[in-house]
């Protein structure tokens, strides 16, 4: 049986783990293959590297298209400098959008629209003045921007946050503290009080502090963001013990999170605790929930603006370095993608997260050596780091290697203890059951179906795997039912529930459900395959050769293209006599 859907994302860090109890962020979607580098000699600069004007803004628009900021930057100014005249607000305009985007915060700010240009572009231009202020000792220009009203909609948020950081950097004691509310908006909410207990921290208010520490810790899965910085403070005022067991709470909810176990093991050895945030780091840390929101709400531009001003804060938040990636993967900027990924240190709990994002990258190019080259390594250089190790293991599985991703995962299980998350059990038993190793796979199968028995892919996959075995028919039947019944737009749910019916002899309602399976997944060549066969069975012969070739001329893989050739040539061989078809 060959699987189609994503596995399900296992517990990741701590922050990416809570967001979606604040703001339900959309994973990014994979990386494209690397569009071709323009080089700084494009035709557009011609011999003496001196172009027409409009060539070189051109040069500069493509770059931006490509998701070369920087070297559409560089083409911007020499259009500005070139002898032959150009609107210099067309041009300044787009060099302004290229520094956002580059992450060039003082260009940018130089470069902000002033009145004549329309109002998003001229909030954006003054956020972008808070944050170069902000990061050169600039407090008071920062503090009064955000007092003037100027960063407003769709800023209004982000001000709202950096607000308080601007007042502790200009020595305003009381706006420091002051809690920032803007209605209805969740995230202000609590990433305000998370700014409030640090700047009360800051102020020498240890008590106030703790209780804004302690409500945000309380806030059930989303208090998974703030276990960290509760965590530390408490490290900070000697009290070990408690941080050990908040982390400990925090691991119960996510088992092997990095960030935690890294956490945990500092405070179990009496390491130094982590210092207070910097005003810049306090800051840094307010911008980047936004981009978070902004990537799942599909804004990639707008997040990849406020991911850069993030860094640019505090360009040692690794957090944001993976979210860069993420970003500007989302945008098609794969080497961009890449270099952010490979940022993250060895040794940092962001480590393992990154590297198989970057090993993905690979594999999605269709460099699967190169991916599973870089998914072995982070393996073999943190054997007992979980994220490292699924990483592999999955990265196996999607290369077919299923004995080997069995192995790896056996493993995590084993280190897992007690009840293993079902994701793993299920991962496994995929593994096992492409490997030919049913009876074991069966087992976890039925465990992982035991934890999450509502779930739509195990019962897919467990049911069909029945079906296909002649096994517990009608028990399996009804799986795969609930199955399309939780996700009715799934092709490959739809023909996995066509295909059972196939498989019992019911052609008349295969032919239907897999009918539909192809208007949902028509470029899918074994859902195309498996409606050639139905068609054949009901003598709808010439319709099931289109189905065939229409499946070969998807890239099958060889087993479905094996298949699909011999069906051309021969048909489907008659029913056994003992075969009774529903008709």
């Amino acid at each position: 049986m060959k699987l189609r859907h994503a596995l399900p994302a296992l517990a990741p860090l701590a922050f990416a783990a809570a967001m979606a109890a604040l703001a339900a962020p959309a994973a990014a979607k994979p990386a494209k293959p690397a569009k071709p580098e323009v080089p700084a000699s494009d035709v557009a600069f011609g011999e003496s590297g001196r172009g027409s004007s409009y060539g070189l803004f051109l040069a500069g628009q493509a770059a931006m298209k490509d998701g070369r900021n920087a070297l559409a930057l560089e083409y911007f100014d020499r259009a500005t400098a070139a002898d032959i005249d150009l609107d210099a607000k067309t041009v300044g305009t787009r060099a302004f959008i290229a520094a956002v985007f580059a992450g060039d915060i003082p260009r940018a700010a130089r470069l902000a629209p002033g009145e004549d240009a329309g109002a998003t572009l001229q909030r954006l231009g003054a956020l972008e003045k808070v944050i170069d202020a902000l990061a050169n000792d600039r407090a008071t220009e920062a503090r009064d921007i955000l007092a003037s009203g100027s960063v407003t909609v769709p800023h209004r948020s982000v001000a709202a946050l950096l607000a308080p950081w601007a007042a502790a950097a200009a020595g305003d004691k009381d706006g420091a503290v002051a809690r920032p509310d803007v209605r209805g908006d969740r995230l202000v909410e609590v990433f305000g009080q998370l700014g409030q207990a640090q700047l009360f921290e800051r102020g020498k208010r240890y008590d106030e502090a703790e209780t804004d520490y302690m409500a945000l810790t309380n806030l059930g899965d989303a208090g998974l963001l703030f276990m960290l910085d509760h965590g530390a403070f408490l490290e900070r005022r000697g009290r070990r013990a408690e941080a050990i067991a908040l982390y400990d709470r925090g691991l119960q909810q996510a088992p092997g999170d990095a960030g935690l176990l890294t956490a945990r093991a500092r405070a179990a050895k009496r390491g130094k605790a982590p210092p207070l945030p910097t005003i810049r780091q306090g800051a840094a840390r307010a911008i980047l929930p936004f981009a978070t929101a902004m990537v799942g709400d599909r804004q990639t531009e707008m997040a990849l603006a406020y991911v850069r001003m993030s860094l640019y804060l505090d360009p040692t938040r690794e957090d944001a370095r993976v979210l860069l990636g993420d970003v500007l993967a989302a945008l098609d900027d794969i080497e961009g993608a890449r270099e952010a990924y490979a940022g993250i240190p060895s040794g940092s709990p962001y480590y393992a997260a990154a590297r198989a994002k970057l090993a993905w990258s690979y594999q999605v190019a269709k460099e699967a050596d190169e991916g599973l080259g870089m998914a072995r390594q982070a393996y073999e250089a943190y054997p007992a780091d979980r994220d490292a190790a699924v990483t592999y293991a999955d990265l196996l599985r999607a290369n077919e290697r299923f004995a080997e991703s069995a192995v790896v995962l056996d493993g995590v299980i084993t280190r897992a203890g007690g009840t293993p998350d079902w994701r793993l059990l299920y991962m496994r038993g995929i593994a096992l059951e492409r490997s030919g190793q049913w009876a074991p796979a069966e087992k976890d199968l039925i465990a992982a179906l035991a934890q999450q028995p509502n779930e739509p892919e195990l019962l897919n996959y467990l049911g069909y795997a029945w079906i296909d075995r002649g096994q517990r028919l009608a028990e399996a039947m009804d799986m795969v039912k609930r199955a399309v019944a939780a996700n009715p737009r799934s092709g490959a749910m739809v023909d996995s529930l066509g295909w059972a019916y196939f498989r019992i002899g019911d052609f008349r309602n295969a032919v239907e459900k897999l009918e539909e399976a192809v208007l949902l997944s028509p470029a899918d060549p074994e859902i195309n395959n498996h409606l050639g066969d139905a068609y054949w069975r009901v003598g709808r012969q010439i319709e099931a050769r289109f189905q065939w070739s229409r499946a070969l001329s998807l890239d099958p893989p060889p087993e479905i293209k094996a298949d699909a050739e011999g069906k051309l040539k021969a048909g489907l061989p008659p029913l056994p006599a003992s075969a009774v078809a529903v008709n």
